[in-house]
């Protein structure tokens, strides 16, 4: 089961990224490190890109669940799959490597989650390098930003105990991390994967495309083991 986005569309209302900022510029709008805001007069919304992503290779995931464990963990206190940020699916009817994909969410250049949410409680932090997150205090619980994710399996959650909707934040807020996280700090699940499966990067992944945020990440051990991607199609991201 290979998780697919909804739409590959651009998010500029049907114009090429180019015409978009000309557009900008016609209005005399520029984009600034500031929040994410409405374009005068349309229903379009600019924002600064996030200075860091999550990339995987799901050939060397094992489906430990070590990530999501210490997801849990420095967000919630506690190890629990279901409060997990990052979902690791596997299906036993699939061989390898296409029986284990990992989910991380993408940091969308032009987040529609954050477009979605009514009470802008899903926003663009620029104190942490502009990362899409979630406000618990603002969040109302009403799910738009799930419904809005072009991605499946969603990249946000529900949590059943708080009624609010909680999402990837690179780490920047986990108050059980004896670290600094977010970009430039400390990635929880980069730290524990015993394989090395994920990465933070700070280049954007290109954006619509499905298999942009899954990357070979073998060193010259894998090679020799024959780990290569002559011997199989990545999946999806």
């Amino acid at each position: 089961m290979n998780p697919t986005p909804e739409t590959n569309e651009p998010k500029f209302g049907g114009m090429d990224r180019r015409t978009f900022l000309r557009t900008l510029a016609a209005a005399g709008v520029t984009a600034t490190a500031g929040a994410a805001f409405m374009l005068p007069g349309t229903n379009l919304m600019v924002m600064p890109n996030s200075k860091g992503y999550l990339v995987v290779d799901m050939a060397k995931c094992m489906g430990c669940v070590s990530c999501m464990m210490t997801c849990s963990m420095v967000h919630h206190g506690e190890a629990s799959l279901s409060l997990s940020r990052i979902q690791i699916q596997q299906d036993s009817f699939q061989s390898f490597p296409n029986d284990i994909h990992m989910a991380v969410c993408h940091q969308c250049e032009d987040a529609p989650c954050v477009n979605a949410c009514p009470v802008e409680a899903d926003h663009v932090d620029i104190v942490h390098g502009n990362i899409r997150t979630i406000d618990p205090d603002r969040c109302i619980g009403c799910t738009q930003c799930i419904d809005a994710c072009p991605w499946l399996p969603k990249r946000l959650q529900f949590n059943p105990e708080t009624r609010k909707v909680q999402k990837c934040d690179l780490c920047a807020n986990t108050p059980y991390l004896d670290e600094k996280g977010g970009p430039g700090g400390t990635q929880s699940c980069v730290k524990v994967c015993p394989t090395g499966a994920i990465s933070y990067v700070e280049k954007m992944p290109k954006q619509h495309d499905p298999y942009a945020y899954n990357v070979n990440l073998r060193d010259q051990g894998w090679v020799e083991l024959g780990m290569t991607d002559k011997d199989f199609k990545l999946k999806e991201g």
